[in-house]
């Protein structure tokens, strides 16, 4: 096992924590600012990267460093280790209304692609990466862009997603999913773009001009409300940030949401 051994708890419904149980010398790795609290014994640093690359020197660090500022996320990660002599707790929060989602990297085959701000926090040595997609399509029009995250190791990662998750398991299958509503799956997916019908549905339909499509056998974790989908159902009921939305009201603005999926 290359991953440390952790325990956990998941409190709440909608607005979840996941508590982590570490014995002496365990190590949690977690996206910065996440932390919610910590009992004594527990302490913690912020290092560039998840840790994995600690063996490979200057150039590995500055490799990690290049993939996070590509991902959008903190260049920092902070990594919590119980230095204490018994069992320590330490609990994280997602930033937004959603479950948390615990994935057994072991039982996925090792390797989960996942968008880009899914990541929560993760067992110590657990490798937080990237990845391209291989269609240029899928880049331009898909909810997760050109870069997913990529969690490789053998032990727990945690996920945190809008609304409710739902997983689904493909066994050789399609799947049409809206764009937004992909939180991650298995390398056995092949993930792609396309048109979600005829002109008038893509224009009328509400669903927006193109769709998600995963074909293939493995598991693809799915959510019910995307973050965007419910900051954009904000911004057009408070009128005083109705004004400061780019685009708002405008032909570009209206198309943008068609692409999205939320219609005029």
């Amino acid at each position: 096992m290359n991953s440390h051994e952790i325990d956990y708890t998941i409190y709440g419904d909608d607005l979840q924590a996941v508590e982590i149980e570490l014995d002496p010398q365990e190590t949690v790795v977690a996206e910065a600012g996440a932390m919610n609290w910590m009992e004594s014994d527990i302490a913690f640093e912020a290092r560039m990267g998840d840790g994995t690359a600690a063996s490979s020197g200057i150039l590995g660090g500055l490799m990690s460093m290049g993939k996070r500022v590509l991902t959008g996320e903190s260049l920092f990660m902070t990594h919590f280790t119980n230095q204490g002599v018994s069992k320590r707790r330490v609990a994280f929060s997602s930033p937004y209304p959603g479950k948390i989602m615990p994935v057994d990297l072991a039982k996925r085959g090792g390797t989960l692609m996942c968008q880009k701000d899914a990541f929560l926090c993760a067992a110590k040595g657990t490798k937080v990466s990237i990845a391209f997609t291989k269609r240029i399509g899928a880049g331009f029009f898909g909810g997760e862009g050109f870069i997913l995250q990529k969690l490789e190791g053998d032990g727990l990662a945690f996920l945190h997603a809008g609304g409710t998750v739902v997983e689904r398991h493909l066994n050789n299958e399609t799947l049409r999913v809206d764009t937004g509503c992909i939180v991650g799956f298995t390398p056995g997916i092949d993930y792609a773009i396309e048109a979600a019908g005829g002109l008038k549905s893509m224009f009328f339909g509400g669903e927006g001009l193109f769709l998600a499509t995963l074909r293939g056998t493995g598991t693809v974790y799915l959510q019910t409300l995307p973050f965007s989908r419910l900051a954009d159902r904000v911004i057009r009921h408070a009128p005083a940030l109705k004004g400061s939305a780019k685009g708002e009201g405008s032909v570009l603005g209206s198309l943008g949401r068609m692409v999205d999926g939320d219609g005029f």
